[in-house]
């Protein structure tokens, strides 16, 4: 199979299209449990694996980092007394288990797709090599990176700015249950409103949990552009990118 023709330049995208050729994609653990209250849910997979798919047709590159919040939460591990440490590697395998249900769904679909693993795991997948994942993207393969940045205490917000530096992605989308950054939370206060633009500092300032300070202060320094977007609605991803979809844009102006 000619892994990167099949893929790459099948679709126009329009006048308003967001310029940007490589992203990384950034979701929670949650997006794949669906409506369920705990795991995976092969559909929801298989439709985020559309969506996917869909981005890569326009020609875009891309890369993923996802939680693991739908199987284990290291934070939550070590509010129940465990150590911290200990929850935090838990944790991290269970981004591996996401991201193997991932790479499954997309090359279900016919997308080749490799996963990196900060932490080695030699039997299942790839180690994490900045080059070798670059030429992956190049060739029109998705690359997913498991296991966070295999150090404990750091989030998948934050692996998600170091990812998005080192791969020299244009941006970050980062795939919530809302449609952007709102003055308060919309669920809970129907008077919210949503930014179309916000500034690093200022998401810092007003602590609007956009994703945690050392992630966009990481994507600050680096000049990474963060877009927020519903990635629950299906095909959103894409219109995002094409400049159809609402979402707010975090940037440095």
């Amino acid at each position: 199979m000619a892994e990167a023709t099949k893929l790459k330049n099948t679709t126009a995208t329009s006048a308003k299209a967001m310029p940007y050729k490589r992203v990384l994609l950034k979701m929670s653990g949650e997006v794949l449990m669906g409506t369920k209250e705990f795991g995976i849910d092969p559909a929801v997979v298989a439709r985020v694996a559309q969506d996917v798919k869909e981005v890569l047709a326009m020609g875009v590159e891309v890369c993923i980092v996802v939680g693991a919040g739908n199987i284990f939460r290291g934070v939550s591990g070590a509010s129940q007394g465990m150590d911290r440490t200990t929850a935090d590697y838990m944790g991290m395998l269970g981004i591996c288990i996401n991201a193997l249900a991932l790479q499954n769904a997309l090359e279900q679909q016919d997308v080749p797709t490799r996963v990196q693993s900060a932490i080695q795991m030699n039997a299942i997948c790839e180690p994490y090599i900045r080059r070798k994942a670059m030429r992956h993207m190049e060739k029109g393969r998705v690359v997913i990176f498991a296991a966070g940045t295999g150090n404990p205490y750091f989030t998948t917000d934050t692996t998600g700015a170091l990812r998005a530096s080192e791969m020299d992605c244009d941006a970050i989308f980062k795939g919530t249950k809302v449609d952007g950054v709102y003055t308060a939370d919309p669920f809970k206060d129907p008077a919210a409103t949503r930014f179309e633009k916000i500034t690093y500092m200022d998401v810092l300032t007003k602590d609007l949990k956009v994703m945690d300070a050392t992630a966009i202060s990481l994507a600050r320094e680096n000049n990474v552009p963060i877009v927020i977007f519903n990635i629950r609605e299906t095909g959103n991803f894409a219109k995002v990118l094409k400049g159809e979809g609402k979402c707010t844009v975090v940037s440095k102006d």
